[in-house]
C-alpha cells in the first residue's frame, strides 16, 4: 500500500555527484526506517544506507562519500552522492519500512522503490 518512487539518477562522470530523491505515498501509514540500497550487475543488492531516528548507517563502501538526509514531514528521503566511482554503477532502490495506522491491530510494512539507474562513466 505505501509505495516508493525514486528520482535523480542518471549519467555522471567519476569524481562527480548525484542527489536522488524517494518519497513515499500511501493511506495512513508511518515510516520508521528509510534509506537507499543498490544491486549491480552480477552482485547481491546491498546497503548504501539507512535511516531510523536521528541516526544513520552507511554501507562501508560508500562512507565518506555519500550522505543520508530526510523529512519525516514528507515521507521524503535524499541521497547526495559526492567523488562517484565507476563502482558505484547500480540500481538504487529506496526502502522503507514502518507500520499502518488504519487497521485495528497495528501491522508492519515493508516497501521498495521501483528503482532508478546510477552510471558512473567516463
Amino acid at each position: 500500500q505505501v509505495q516508493l518512487v525514486e528520482s535523480g539518477g542518471g549519467l555522471v562522470q567519476p569524481g562527480g555527484s548525484l542527489r536522488l530523491s524517494c518519497a513515499a505515498s500511501g493511506n495512513r501509514f508511518s515510516i520508521n526506517t528509510m534509506g537507499w540500497y543498490r544491486q549491480a550487475p552480477g552482485k547481491e543488492r546491498e546497503l548504501v544506507a539507512i535511516t531510523v531516528g536521528g541516526s544513520a548507517n552507511y554501507g562501508d563502501s560508500v562512507k565518506g562519500r555519500f550522505t543520508v538526509s530526510r523529512d519525516n514531514a514528507k515521507n521524503t528521503v535524499w541521497l547526495q552522492m559526492d567523488s562517484l566511482e565507476p563502482e558505484d554503477t547500480a540500481v538504487y532502490y529506496c526502502y522503507a519500512a514502518g507500520y499502518y495506522k488504519n487497521l485495528p491491530s497495528i501491522r508492519s510494512f515493508t516497501s521498495w522503490g521501483p528503482g532508478t539507474q546510477v552510471t558512473v562513466s567516463s
